[in-house]
């Protein structure tokens, strides 16, 4: 199965902001660019059946929807696992506005530590590894080749880390889902709004 990520667009947001599970709309002019980048980014022999999931926060269904609609594909299913991380209290306040002393004990336990009082990113990578299972086990029931995914950089991340687990037969779980997280969780960001990453199982 090839899976097909998407990064949302910017969304209409100051910069410095800590943003997460927000629901966070964007400006229709960088919707209609990221669409016109999209036109060019995407494989050009997807089919016309290829499932389009996304994260149910504006900033991504906002693509989503003209995106499927653009391709000719059925409407994007709306899936709560792959929304971004929950920062909690964080959520919308400046970086430098959060205690340099909960800065620092989120990086020295990036595995269980929950910014903000609000999800780790074991608990993110689980709802993830969920989703990935039962968007293959549908792949190999519908002899589906390919999906869709329009969602947020931190579930990119952590799909990207679990893709070699899965190359290897692991069962996604327990400490093996750990190591992936982690994995996710400390690789640099690196994706592009609109930007795309494409995974192989």
């Amino acid at each position: 199965m090839r899976l097909i990520l998407v990064r949302h667009p910017a969304p209409q947001i100051a910069a410095g902001l800590c943003y997460g599970r927000s629901d966070i709309d964007v400006a229709p002019a960088t919707l209609t660019a990221a669409l016109a980048t999209l036109a060019a980014a995407l494989p050009p022999d997807l089919g016309s059946s290829t499932p389009v999931y996304t994260s149910p926060l504006r900033r991504c269904t906002a693509l989503a929807l003209p995106l499927a609609a653009q391709l000719g594909m059925p409407a994007p299913r709306i899936d709560a696992r792959l929304t971004e991380i929950d920062f909690g209290d964080w959520e919308l306040r400046p970086w430098d506005s959060i205690a340099r002393a909960h800065i620092d004990a989120w990086a020295v336990d990036l595995l269980h530590y929950a910014p903000g009082g609000g999800e780790t990113v074991l608990q993110a990578g689980v709802r993830v590894a969920g989703f990935l299972r039962e968007a293959l086990d549908e792949s190999r029931r519908r002899q589906r080749a390919d999906a869709i995914v329009v969602c947020h950089a931190g579930t990119m991340r952590l799909l990207a880390a679990m893709q070699p687990v899965w190359g290897r037969g692991a069962d996604l779980a327990g400490p093996v889902l750990a190591a992936a997280a982690l994995r996710a969780a400390a690789t640099p960001q690196r994706i592009d709004y609109a930007g795309t990453l494409t995974l192989r199982f």
